[in-house]
């Protein structure tokens, strides 16, 4: 990650009745796998606020995604380092050596050690989280110049010890003769030696995510070829992205003694019938969400640089995006795990003063294909609106032809520290493209927490 950052600076409560609600109503994708046409520039007021700094994307760049296990990250160099007010950075899994990785990370890349740092964890909004804390540094006038981003390396998680081994190994260090190092080591034995492997699981609840997700589909009565049909479209409208070369943020890194790697590795358009051979992976043997339908683990870093507006021009920048109104909700982590979204999405839209026919691109984070889709049929319910979010009304599904038509995390993949700034970049770069004025990025994470934010792009 040191490089990066010098080459950016250029199931659910009464799961029957849910299912009754929503089985009448299945979604499917199978004639989504077109990507959209180009959205026509509508005349539209921008979000600018009286005596509020206008806060600005200028670029953002992230390494290729790679499954764990394949690769490594990348570095380019632009802006001058000493204009860099502050460099913060999100992680998930962190590494007791590089605890605070930002501020390793900016002090290995050259930056000057007066620049502050500092790293967030938010689970998978950790880059999300990043992002707003830089503008809310920003729009407070404490920095002008913020870089923003994440990391993670599934390829070489920490394992620790057990916790009897660890005892042992501190007592031992504690130990003052002979005789009491003896006596403790009279206590090993051979399971001490076991490993505590982490896992992408609640703490609270001690459910993974996949089974959460499992749950979360049955409970919206969302079949798994429902899942395989989206899984589908993300990898086919990856695919297609990535063949027009529509991934501009994506920069080459050179894996030390191994190759360059340009591009993101886990695209891999299949068919339904190759999909459909696949054994569920959480819940066994009815389960519906696999290895297909599921994000994979994932190495990868991003980041981007966030400006001032003012400052952004005074240096001849070119902003992309406004990075404008912004949400964090948080939920029951043991049945509405996944649909921060839900949450998020008509919070922020009130908070902005938009409604969803106002959005021309939509990112949102691909856990799962049963996520993405309980999340489509949450927001499209005026019963979920009300029974469960105390709304009055249903705030809408996001119409297919502008949601993630340039593939998601099922298909691009998921570092979870990562993932909140390609969502960003993504939004922004699709606006430019298409001609649209306002992106909406929302994701879900771990803890049941969720964030959304309104994307505005810069006029031409």
């Amino acid at each position: 990650m040191t490089s990066l950052l010098t080459y950016t600076l250029k199931y659910l409560p009464s799961t029957s009745q849910w299912a009754l609600r929503f089985s009448m109503r299945p979604l499917s994708c199978s004639s989504q796998l077109r990507a959209a046409t180009a959205v026509q520039a509508k005349s539209k007021q921008t979000l600018a606020k009286p005596n509020i700094r206008n806060i600005v994307v200028v670029d953002g760049v992230r390494t290729p995604f790679l499954l764990s296990g394949t690769s490594g990250l990348l570095h380019r160099t632009s802006v001058p380092k000493d204009v860099v007010d502050y460099i913060i950075f999100g992680t998930v899994i962190q590494e007791v050596k590089t605890s605070n990785v930002a501020r390793e990370a900016a002090l290995g890349a050259g930056f000057s050690d007066r620049t502050p740092a500092h790293t967030v964890t938010m689970a998978c909004i950790s880059s999300n989280q990043a992002m707003t804390t830089a503008v809310s540094l920003i729009a407070s006038g404490q920095c002008d110049v913020v870089v923003a981003g994440g990391v993670e390396l599934m390829s070489d998680v920490p394992i620790r010890h057990s916790r009897k081994m660890r005892k042992m190994m501190l007592d031992l260090s504690k130990a003052k003769t002979l005789g009491q190092r003896l006596s403790l080591i009279s206590k090993f034995r051979l399971n001490f030696l076991s490993p505590e492997l982490p896992a992408v699981a609640e703490f609270s609840t001690n459910e993974t995510m996949g089974h959460s997700a499992d749950r979360l589909a049955a409970a919206f009565a969302i079949s798994r070829l429902e899942q395989d049909e989206y899984a589908l479209r993300s990898h086919s409208l990856a695919k297609k992205a990535q063949d027009e070369g529509l991934l501009s943020d994506v920069v080459p890194f050179k894996v030390p003694g191994k190759d360059t790697v340009t591009q993101d590795n886990g695209i891999r358009p299949s068919s339904l019938e190759q999909m459909a051979k696949l054994k569920p992976a959480f819940i066994k043997p009815y389960g519906t969400v696999t290895a297909a339908n599921s994000s994979f683990l994932t190495d990868g870093a991003s980041a981007v640089l966030i400006l001032a507006e003012e400052k952004a021009l005074a240096m001849g920048y070119k902003p992309k995006a406004y990075l404008r109104d912004f949400m964090y909700v948080s939920q029951d982590p043991k049945d509405q795990l996944l649909l921060g979204p839900t949450y998020a999405t008509p919070k922020v839209l009130e908070k902005a003063g938009l409604t969803m026919n106002d959005i021309d691109a939509f990112e949102f984070h691909e856990a799962f294909s049963g996520q993405i889709l309980a999340n489509l049929k949450a927001m499209d319910s005026d019963w979920f609106a009300q029974n469960y979010m105390g709304r009055k009304a249903k705030v809408g599904s996001p119409p297919l032809e502008k949601f993630n038509i340039w593939g998601g995390s099922l298909s691009l993949g998921h570092p979870f520290g990562a993932t909140g700034c390609r969502l960003v970049m993504a939004a922004a770069n699709r606006l430019q493209k298409e001609g649209g004025q306002y992106g909406l990025v929302a994701a879900c994470a771990a803890g049941g927490q969720g964030h959304a934010m309104i994307v505005e792009a810069y006029p031409k």
